[in-house]
């Protein structure tokens, strides 16, 4: 057993760990924030998908100790104030939801991607979401519901991130 402290959707946290465990055990097990969903557990299907200072990481393969004083996001610390990030309403209103596994993955990578460059391309959308795969083929209305959310922030003059 090992004590790791890093920030947890802004919040400082401890966790007391057990040898060999995953960031993704630590998550859902420890802070019960099952939004991060346990799919392939070898890094393929994204389901596992956090932020790691900022970078989409499969939690699945990554033992706890290592995000020691690191910054992690899951899904559960997107919305702020009860309010839905625009990423999220966007995969609602799109209908990019369909079963919902690889959903909060696939948000996460979206909001990676357009941190990075608020107006991708259609190419740069698949790319950026290229690590996490939808059982349901919801490719295009997941595409559509990035596109959206890109457009809407860009047209209310906001910022993708509320840091």
């Amino acid at each position: 057993m090992g004590i790791v402290n890093f920030s947890l959707n802004g919040k400082n946290v401890t966790a007391e760990v057990k040898e060999g465990e995953t960031l993704l055990e630590t998550i859902r097990d420890y802070f019960s924030l099952t939004g991060t969903k346990k799919g392939c557990e070898v890094g393929e299907c994204g389901a596992c998908t956090v932020l790691i200072d900022g970078v989409p990481t499969n939690s699945c393969l990554v033992l706890a100790p290592l995000v020691e004083g690191k910054t992690v996001m899951t899904i559960e610390g997107l919305a702020q104030d009860g309010e839905l990030h625009p990423i999220q309403q966007a995969f609602i209103d799109e209908g990019a939801v369909q079963c919902g596994f690889c959903t909060p993955g696939m948000i996460l990578s979206a909001y990676a991607l357009l941190k990075q460059n608020p107006n991708p391309t259609t190419e740069e959308f698949k790319t950026g979401l290229s690590g996490n795969i939808c059982r349901c083929a919801a490719y295009v209305q997941i595409i559509d519901a990035v596109k959206a959310a890109a457009k809407s922030m860009a047209e209310e003059n906001k910022d993708l991130i509320d840091s």
